[in-house]
């Protein structure tokens, strides 16, 4: 099971684990974000004690040591819940940015940015190449609840610009991402991937983690370490 997921991931960007949290677990995380108001929080594992405890789950931390090894943590957490109030679209993009503690010049790093009052920045893609993100699925997500649609391999062309995105584009079929609640999507930062607006919005709400295995270099700090 763990070879046969490592190996999807690194061939296709992408995988879906079914059932990785059991009802309560996810009842638990529902209760815990049910006052958030916010269709967005990128925090959230500051802000949500019950978050950060999932981030060290004996499931999720080992899904994401099958991808990276079993001394992986996790650096960054955000919440997304599409509502009818909040029922946007993505364009195709890939994940390039990580959160640090502070902004510290850097070769390779760049440009930054502030979000929510945390910086971010664009690492080399080599860094991005070596995480991997876990999207947690606290409400059934079908194909009215605009799911994520990705392109499979597309992680292994480093950064893409938007001449290659649309090259991927018009050569590849895209993969629609459908999973239950406690459905758990593993995916590499570099994989395109979109969503459209659903068409029965309701809840979406989707725990993002994003793990790592590595100190980053020329002194930089990952924002947190779980």
């Amino acid at each position: 099971m763990t070879t046969d997921l490592a190996a999807r991931v690194e061939e296709q960007g992408h995988a879906i684990c079914e059932g990785a949290l059991p009802d309560d677990q996810v009842d638990g995380l529902l209760a815990a974000v049910a006052d958030i108001q916010a269709h967005a929080v990128r925090d959230v594992m500051r802000a949500v004690a019950e978050v950060a405890r999932l981030a060290a789950n004996p499931s999720i931390r080992a899904l994401a040591g099958t991808i990276l090894g079993p001394g992986c943590f996790a650096v960054r957490g955000l919440l997304f819940d599409k509502t009818p109030a909040a029922n946007w679209k993505v364009a195709w993009h890939q994940d390039l940015t990580i959160a640090t503690r502070l902004r510290r010049e850097a070769p390779g790093f760049g440009p930054w940015s502030m979000k929510a009052g945390i910086p971010h920045v664009q690492p080399p893609a080599e860094i991005l190449a070596r995480m991997v993100t876990l999207r947690v699925h606290l409400d059934p997500c079908g194909p009215d609840c605009g799911p994520l649609r990705v392109l499979d391999g597309s992680h292994r062309e480093g950064k893409l610009g938007a001449e290659a995105i649309a090259r991927w584009r018009d050569a590849t079929s895209e993969t629609t991402c459908l999973l239950d609640r406690g459905g758990v999507l593993v995916m590499k930062p570099l994989l395109l991937h979109a969503s459209s607006a659903a068409t029965n919005p309701g809840h979406r709400r989707v725990i993002h983690l994003e793990f790592a295995s590595e100190s980053l270099p020329h002194g930089l700090e990952w924002h947190g370490r779980w």
